[in-house]
C-alpha cells in the first residue's frame, strides 16, 4: 500500500515537474536560449493563485480548477512581456546576453514577490479538495490525482497543438530552422512570442499545482529551474518527450529515495546519477543531438 501511495505521489510531483520542463524545452527549441527565469515563473504562478483565491466567492466549488484558466492566461501575458523585454532586444547578441537577461528577470520576480507577499510560505487552494479517496484500501490524496489529470491534459493539448494544427506546424518550423521558416513566410518573431507565452503558461500551471501541497515562497524558483535543466539533460536536449520522461524519473527517484533515506540524500544521489548519465549517454535517454546551448 505504501509503495502505491508513493507511486501516486511521485507521479503527481513528476507531472508538475513535467510542465516546468516542457515550458523550458519549448523556449529552448524556439530560441536556442536557456530561459533561466523558468523556475521563478513557476513561483509567480503559485503566488498568483494565492493572490486570486480570496476573490473567489466562498460558495463556488473547485476553486483551484476555476483559478487554473485565469492563471494560464495571465501567465501567458507575462511570458509575452518576458520575451519582449529579455529576449527579442538581445536575439542578435551573444548567447550570454540572454543568460544574463533571463537571470535578471528572475531576480526581479523574486524581489517583487518578496515585497508583495513576504518570505513566508504560502499555499494555493487545492484543485478539487484537500480530501482523500479510498481506492480499495489505498488512500490517495485527491489533489495528487487532480495534479496528474490536469498535467496530462495540458501536455496532451500541447501535443495536439504542435502535431495537428497549422499554428503548431509553424511553431515546429520555427524551432527546427528559423531562417528557413522565415523564408517560407512564417512570422518567426510572432511564433517565438507564442512559444514564450506557452512556456510561461505551463510554468504558471505547475506553480498552481505545486503550491497547495508543497507551498510556495519567493525563492522557490531556484530549485525548480535546476530540476527542469536536469530533466531536459536526462531526457535528451531539445526532446519534448524526453523532458517529460526526465521530469517523471526525477520525481519518482526523489520520492522513492526520500521515503527510504532522506531528501538531502535523494538530492545528492540524483546529481550523482546525472553525472553517470552524462558520461555514459551524453545525448540523453532519448538520444537527440544537442542544439546550441545559450
Amino acid at each position: 500500500m505504501i509503495t502505491l501511495q508513493l507511486l501516486v505521489n511521485g507521479l503527481a510531483l513528476g507531472a508538475a515537474y513535467a510542465l516546468v520542463a516542457l515550458g523550458f524545452v519549448l523556449v529552448l527549441n524556439a530560441t536556442a536560449a536557456v530561459n533561466f527565469a523558468q523556475g521563478d515563473l513557476v513561483m509567480a504562478g503559485g503566488l498568483l493563485g494565492v493572490a486570486l483565491a480570496p476573490h473567489l466567492p466562498g460558495y463556488l466549488p473547485l476553486p483551484g480548477l476555476l483559478l487554473l484558466p485565469v492563471v494560464l492566461v495571465l501567465m501567458a501575458g507575462l511570458g509575452l512581456l518576458l520575451a519582449a523585454a529579455a529576449y527579442l532586444p538581445l536575439r542578435r547578441r551573444p548567447p550570454v546576453a540572454v543568460f544574463i537577461s533571463t537571470i535578471a528577470a528572475g531576480i526581479i520576480l523574486q524581489n517583487g514577490a518578496s515585497v508583495l507577499f513576504g518570505p513566508e510560505p504560502r499555499a494555493a487552494p487545492p484543485l478539487l479538495s484537500g480530501g482523500t479517496l479510498d481506492l480499495g484500501g489505498l488512500v490517495v490524496a485527491e489533489q495528487s490525482l487532480a495534479i496528474i489529470a490536469v498535467a496530462a491534459l495540458l501536455i496532451a493539448g500541447q501535443q495536439w497543438l504542435f502535431g495537428r494544427t497549422q499554428l503548431g506546424r509553424r511553431l515546429r518550423a520555427t524551432a527546427q530552422d528559423p531562417e528557413m521558416a522565415r523564408a517560407c513566410g512564417v512570422p518567426v518573431t510572432a511564433m517565438i512570442l507564442i512559444t514564450f507565452a506557452l512556456g510561461t503558461a505551463f510554468a504558471g500551471a505547475a506553480g498552481l499545482l505545486l503550491a497547495n501541497r508543497y507551498f510556495v515562497t519567493p525563492t522557490a524558483g531556484g530549485d525548480l529551474i535546476l530540476k527542469a535543466y536536469i530533466a531536459v539533460t536526462i531526457g535528451g536536449w531539445g526532446s519534448v518527450p524526453g523532458a517529460v520522461a526526465g521530469a517523471l524519473l526525477i520525481a519518482l527517484f526523489e520520492v522513492g529515495v526520500s521515503s527510504v533515506l532522506s531528501y538531502p540524500v535523494a538530492l545528492g544521489l540524483l546529481y550523482a546519477t546525472l553525472l553517470v548519465i552524462l558520461v555514459a549517454r551524453p545525448q540523453g535517454l532519448f538520444g537527440e543531438a544537442a542544439r546550441r546551448r545559450a
